[in-house]
C-alpha cells in the first residue's frame, strides 16, 4: 500500500509537557483519513508539524516518501493543501480576490482556473460580496478553495465542520467526497464530530495523549461494530457446544456471556439453550457506532 504521509515515533515536547509522545501513523493514498481524539490529544500539533509550522523534538515524518529532514520535503509539501484551525482569508476582499492573492503567493502565472475553482466549492455566485459577510460555511468552503489552489494531491483539514449548521455540514461533506472520488485527493480530517466523520472516512486513526492507539479501515471498523445479540446465561460449561450445535457465528465474552452475530430467533435460541440444560438469563441487542467504539477503545466513558 502506498502512503502519502507516515510518521515514526513523532514527539513534540514543551519543557515537561508532551504534545506528541511517540506517534506513529500511516495515511494511505486516496483515503479519507479521520483523525480522532479528544481536545489536547495532539491532533492540531500533528497537523501544524506536517505543514512545516512546527518542528519535532524527536522522531520523523515523511510526505510522499520525502523525510522531513530532506530537501525533497519542500517539493513534497507543494503537493499538499491545508486548512489549519480556521481558514486564513482576507475578510475585506471577495472570494475571487482571495484566490488571486493565493495564486500570487504560489507563483501561478495566470488566474485562468479561479472561476472553475469557485464553481467547484459552490462560491461562483458570490460576486462582489466581501468575505466578512460570508457565513461560516462559506468561509470554510473558501478555505478549501485556497487549499485547492496549488492543485494538491493531499489536503489536511482541522475541524472543517466545527460550528457549522446542518446544511453547512452537508455541503462540506459532499464537497470532500466529491474531491476524493473525482480528483483522487487524499484527505486527513481532524474532527470531534464522530457521527459526521463516520459518513465519509475510509480510514481512522485514534489518537490519545500524543500517540496513535489504533489505526483501522472503515470496512474493518464496520465489521467490528456490526449488530449482534448479547446473551447472558446461568451456566458456562455447555454454552459453546450449545451454540456450535445451532450453527451460528458467535464470540464468547465471559464464561456466561456471548455475542451472536448470525440471525436467529429468540424462540429457537432459547430452545437450543434449554435442550443443553442452560437457562437464558438476559438478552439484549448491541449495535456499536464510531463514538461507542472510540469510548471503549479508550477504556470507558471517563476517558472520552
Amino acid at each position: 500500500m502506498d502512503y502519502c504521509l507516515t510518521t515514526s515515533n513523532l514527539t513534540k515536547r514543551y519543557r515537561k509537557c508532551y504534545a506528541l509522545n511517540g506517534l506513529t501513523m500511516h495515511v494511505p493514498c486516496g483515503a479519507i483519513y479521520g483523525l480522532i481524539g479528544k481536545n489536547g490529544a495532539g491532533k492540531t500539533t500533528l497537523i501544524r508539524m506536517i505543514c512545516g509550522l512546527q518542528h519535532p523534538t524527536n522522531g520523523s515524518y515523511a510526505i510522499y516518501g520525502a523525510n522531513h529532514t530532506d530537501k525533497e520535503i519542500y517539493k513534497a509539501r507543494k503537493r499538499m493543501g491545508a486548512v489549519v484551525e480556521t481558514p486564513s482569508v482576507y475578510s475585506f476582499m471577495t472570494a475571487e480576490e482571495n484566490l488571486k492573492q493565493q495564486y500570487i503567493l504560489l507563483g501561478k502565472p495566470s488566474y485562468g482556473n479561479i472561476e472553475a475553482l469557485l464553481d467547484l466549492v459552490g462560491l461562483s455566485n458570490t460576486g462582489n460580496k466581501k468575505v466578512k459577510n460570508f457565513s461560516l460555511g462559506m468561509r470554510q468552503r473558501l478555505g478549501i478553495a485556497l487549499a485547492l489552489a496549488g492543485d494538491p494531491d493531499f489536503i489536511v483539514l482541522d475541524e472543517p465542520v466545527n460550528g457549522l449548521d446542518p446544511q453547512g455540514i452537508v455541503e462540506i461533506r459532499e464537497l470532500i467526497i466529491k474531491l476524493n472520488k473525482e480528483r483522487n485527493i487524499t484527505f486527513m480530517i481532524s474532527s470531534h464530530i464522530l457521527g459526521e466523520l463516520s459518513k465519509l472516512a475510509t480510514y481512522y486513526g485514534f489518537v490519545d495523549r500524543g500517540r496513535i492507539i489504533k489505526e483501522i479501515s472503515a470496512a474493518e471498523l464496520e465489521k467490528a461494530c456490526r449488530r449482534c445479540l448479547v446473551i447472558h446465561v446461568d451456566s458456562s460449561e455447555r454454552l459453546a457446544p450449545a451454540l456450535d450445535s445451532a450453527n451460528v457465528e458467535y464470540k464468547l465474552i465471559t464464561d456466561t456471556e456471548a455475542e451472536i452475530y448470525s440471525e436467529i430467533t429468540i424462540t429457537r435460541l432459547n430452545k437450543v439453550l434449554s435442550d443443553n440444560g442452560i437457562t437464558l438469563v438476559k438478552i439484549s441487542e448491541k449495535d456499536e457506532d464510531l463514538e461507542s467504539y472510540y469510548i471503549n477503545l479508550l477504556g470507558g466513558k471517563d476517558n472520552a
